[in-house]
């Protein structure tokens, strides 16, 4: 009875390894669907990065013939003002032939009201101790005698 049970276990056994490993062997087809679907996603990601490239550069290429057009038109209109209006008017916009409406300002650090900030703590001298000194903001206390000890010590 013990070999019959044996036996049967075993034969089961050997049915489930033969299912699960049939079920878990990949077919050579399939792998290669794969591998297509896998190139193909390449080449997807390839033409979009590609079209992305494209429109950016058209994107500059338009903001630089728009930026042109309005320097072409503030020099107009400021050249029109020169010729047409008081001088008290004209002087309020820029000269026609000036574009440092369109050029970035040389702002000096020490004209600029807004600094950023520091990394470190400025000295009032050079002598003074810096911030990240061991004894930064700390009193020094006063020398003590020996005769002030003895008197605190006998009270």
């Amino acid at each position: 009875m013990v070999w019959l049970v044996s036996i049967g276990a075993f034969a089961l056994g050997a049915i489930l390894g033969v299912l699960i490993a049939s079920r878990l062997q990949v077919s050579p087809s399939k792998i290669k669907d794969l591998e297509e679907q896998i190139r193909q996603l390449q080449d997807s990601h390839s033409e979009y990065r590609d079209s992305v490239s494209g429109h950016f550069s058209i994107t500059a290429e338009l903001v630089q013939h728009m930026t042109e057009s309005y320097r072409d038109v503030y020099q107009h209109l400021a050249s029109g003002a020169q010729d047409l209006c008081t001088g008290e008017v004209a002087s309020k916009l820029l000269p026609a032939e000036s574009d440092a409406a369109f050029e970035p300002a040389g702002i000096n650090e020490e004209t600029s009201p807004l600094a950023p900030p520091r990394d470190y703590a400025a000295k009032q001298s050079p002598d003074q101790k810096g911030a990240l000194s061991e004894d930064f903001g700390l009193d020094k206390p006063a020398p003590v005698n020996d005769e002030d000890v003895s008197l605190s010590q006998s009270k």
